[in-house]
């Protein structure tokens, strides 16, 4: 049996691009690393859907990658807070989207979130449950796990990521709500 080759190795990569700031400094972070990026954008039935999808295009054309959507008739409508099993389901959608891939799926999570799928554990087990169902073949990464959220702010400032083209507001509302977590982070980092 042939090894697996390490992530550093495995050059393609599908980014799950929401359109806001993390997912978009992945696309800069997997290109300077000489990747081949693409991305995938999720309807799933957030109430931000078509504002991030427009972001999540524009960001996608910044770079010159493709952007591939799969939209999932959930029947529910999601907005501010916790939607549990979000990331996974992600994750889970990418592998039968993309059932003949090699290579990695990143997501844009970073340290000092409140819930277990942006959290070391959760990329952790996801890592197995992708082994299992690929033999290693498609690999979990977080490039920014274990970086704060201003890190990754200063991050996209130095490298020039375009945070104009991002959108992040659970509500999807323009102008955004200002009170949910995604804008309070935006405030927090007075990113307009």
């Amino acid at each position: 049996m042939n090894s697996v080759p390490k992530p550093k190795e495995q050059k393609n990569v599908i980014i799950l691009l929401s359109g806001g700031i993390d997912s978009a400094a992945c696309v800069h972070y997997y290109l300077k690393e000489k990747f081949s990026p693409q991305a995938l954008f999720i309807d799933y039935g957030q109430a931000s859907m078509e504002k991030e999808y427009e972001s999540a295009k524009k960001i996608a054309s910044y770079y010159n990658i493709k952007l591939d959507i799969v939209k999932v008739d959930t029947s529910n409508r999601f907005g501010q807070g916790e939607i549990k099993g979000r990331n996974a389901f992600f994750i889970m959608v990418s592998l039968m989207k993309y059932s003949t891939f090699f290579g990695l799926i990143s997501l844009g999570i970073h340290a000092g979130g409140l819930y277990y799928d942006t959290t070391v554990e959760f990329v952790s087990d996801m890592k197995t449950l992708l082994d299992k169902y690929t033999d290693g073949r498609i690999r979990i990464d977080a490039p920014f796990l274990n970086w704060q959220k201003p890190m990754i702010y200063e991050y996209c400032r130095k490298n020039k990521v375009p945070i104009k083209l991002t959108y992040s507001c659970e509500l999807g509302t323009d102008p955004p709500c200002g009170q949910c977590r995604s804008c309070l982070d935006r405030e927090i980092l007075n990113v307009s």
